[in-house]
C-alpha cells in the first residue's frame, strides 16, 4: 500500500478569517466531581475575560507560548487577563515537537522564579499541543503543584491533548515519557485561531477527529464522511459541530476512566505505531496528527489481517484519512526496518511485562485494547508498509 503524497511545507497561508461569522459559545463540562471543568468553544473567545476569571486563583498570572503564537495572540490574551491589577507575565519558548523537553521546560520555571511567582499563580498554555503538555506539567511541578488555563490554538490540540490533564514532556528514548496527570480548571477554545493554522498542522488535527469515530462513534464517522470537504474548507459552523463532537467523546473517556487505567487507553488508537514513527524519524520532521493517521491506518490493516475487521471498513478508513490530507503509511525510504520499528513500539506506556499493547478495531466505532494477537500477524503488516520480510 504506497503513501500518500503530501506537502511538508511550514508555509503559512492567508488568513481564512472570512469564513468565521460569529456563532453561539458552546460550554461542554468534564465531570471530574470536585474538580470538574468547562470546555467554552466559539469565536472571539480570548478577549472574554469573563472565560478565564473561574480558573484564576489569585493576583499572578504566567502566560506560557511560543515563538509562533506570541505574535499572533499574546498582546490579546495578556490584555484580558490583565484587569483588577493583576500582575500578567509571559515566557516564550521556541516553537515545534523537537523542544519538548525537561531543559525547554526550565525556561517556564526560571521566568515563574525570576518575576517571584508564589504558589497562587496561574498558568496559561497558549499554543498547541506541545505548549499544553509542557504547560500542564510545570504546573503540575512548581511549588508541588498550581492551577493552570487552556487556551488551544491548533486543531489538534482543541479536540485532544487539551482536554483531559496529560501532561507531559518527550525523551530521546520515548515520546511522552515524563509527566503528570494534572487537570487545567477551563479551556477556552477559539475557533478564529484556526484561520492562521498552516494546511498541513489542520489535517494533523483532522486525525484525532476521525479515531473518535473510529474507537467509539460510528455516527460521527458517518458525519465526517459527509462533512470532511466542509472541514477542509474550515467552514465555521462544521468546525465548531466537529470540536464539540469530539471535546464531548473526550470528557466521557476521561470521566470515566481519568489515570487511563482502562477506557482511556482507547484514546490511543494508531498512537503506538505513530510514536514509533515520530520517534524514528526524529521529533518534528512528522507532527502528531500525521503520525497518527498512518498509524490509524497500520492498526486498521492488522484487524484485518487478524480477522476482527472488514476489509471494506478499512478501505473506508483510509479513504476517509487521504481525504484529510493525512499520510496513510509510514515512510519507506529505508528510515525502519521491521525489527527497528517493533523495537521502537516497546517503548510504549500501555504495554505490560514487556509485550506490545495495541489499541484495535472490531469495526468502525468499535475497539479494543490487547496484546492478545499473533506476532506474525503484527510483523506481516509492518512487512507490507515497511518492506522486507516478515
Amino acid at each position: 500500500m504506497p503513501p500518500i503524497a503530501f506537502s511538508r511545507s511550514g508555509a503559512r497561508p492567508p488568513p481564512y478569517t472570512h469564513l468565521f461569522p460569529i456563532t453561539p459559545v458552546k460550554t461542554l463540562t468534564v465531570g471530574l466531581g470536585d474538580r470538574a471543568y468547562p470546555i467554552h468553544i466559539g469565536e472571539g473567545l480570548l478577549d472574554q475575560a469573563a472565560l478565564f476569571d473561574a480558573g484564576i486563583r489569585g493576583r499572578q498570572v504566567m502566560i506560557v507560548t511560543n515563538t509562533s503564537i506570541a505574535p499572533l495572540y499574546l498582546e490579546r490574551v495578556q490584555a484580558a487577563l490583565a484587569r483588577d491589577g493583576r500582575q500578567v507575565d509571559a515566557v516564550v519558548l521556541p516553537d515545534g515537537e523537537e523542544f519538548k523537553t525537561l531543559a525547554t521546560l526550565d525556561q517556564v520555571f526560571d521566568a515563574l522564579l525570576a518575576r517571584r511567582h508564589n504558589r497562587t499563580t496561574t498558568l496559561v498554555a497558549l499554543g498547541g499541543g506541545v505548549i499544553g503538555d509542557m504547560t500542564g506539567f510545570a504546573a503540575a511541578c512548581y511549588q508541588r503543584g498550581v492551577p493552570f488555563i487552556q487556551v488551544p490554538t491548533t486543531l489538534l490540540s482543541q479536540v485532544d491533548s487539551s482536554v483531559g490533564g496529560k501532561t507531559g514532556v518527550n525523551h530521546p528514548r520515548g515520546k511522552n515519557m515524563i509527566g503528570a496527570f494534572h487537570q487545567p480548571q477551563v479551556v477556552v477554545i477559539d475557533v478564529q485561531t484556526l484561520a492562521t493554522l498552516p494546511p498541513r498542522e489542520f489535517s494533523a488535527g483532522l486525525a484525532e477527529i476521525i479515531k473518535y469515530g473510529l474507537i467509539r462513534d460510528p455516527q460521527f464517522f458517518a458525519w465526517l464522511e459527509a462533512n470532511m470537504d466542509a472541514l477542509m474548507a474550515r467552514e465555521a459552523a462544521v468546525l465548531v459541530e466537529a470540536i464539540e463532537r469530539s471535546c464531548r467523546n473526550k470528557a466521557d473517556v476521561v470521566a470515566a476512566d481519568e489515570f487511563e487505567t482502562g477506557e482511556r487507553a482507547t484514546l490511543n488508537l494508531g498512537h503506538t505505531f505513530g510514536h514509533a514513527i515520530e520517534t524514528g524519524c526524529g521529533y518534528g520532521n512528522w507532527l502528531h496528527g500525521e503520525a497518527v493517521g498512518a498509524g490509524m491506518a497500520m492498526a486498521a490493516d492488522l484487524s484485518v489481517r487478524l480477522g476482527w475487521m472488514a476489509e471494506a471498513e478499512r478501505a473506508r478508513i483510509v479513504a476517509l484519512l487521504e481525504r484529510a490530507a493525512l499520510p496513510v503509511a509510514p515512510p519507506t525510504d529505508g528510515t525502519f526496518t521491521i525489527d527497528g520499528f517493533l523495537s521502537l513500539m516497546q517503548v510504549d506506556k500501555k504495554n505490560i511485562h514487556g509485550k506490545i499493547r495495541l489499541v484495535l478495531l472490531r469495526g468502525i466505532g468499535r475497539c479494543v485494547i490487547t496484546d492478545e494477537f499473533a506476532p506474525d500477524m503484527l510483523r506481516a503488516t509492518l512487512a507490507a508498509y515497511l518492506g522486507g520480510d516478515a
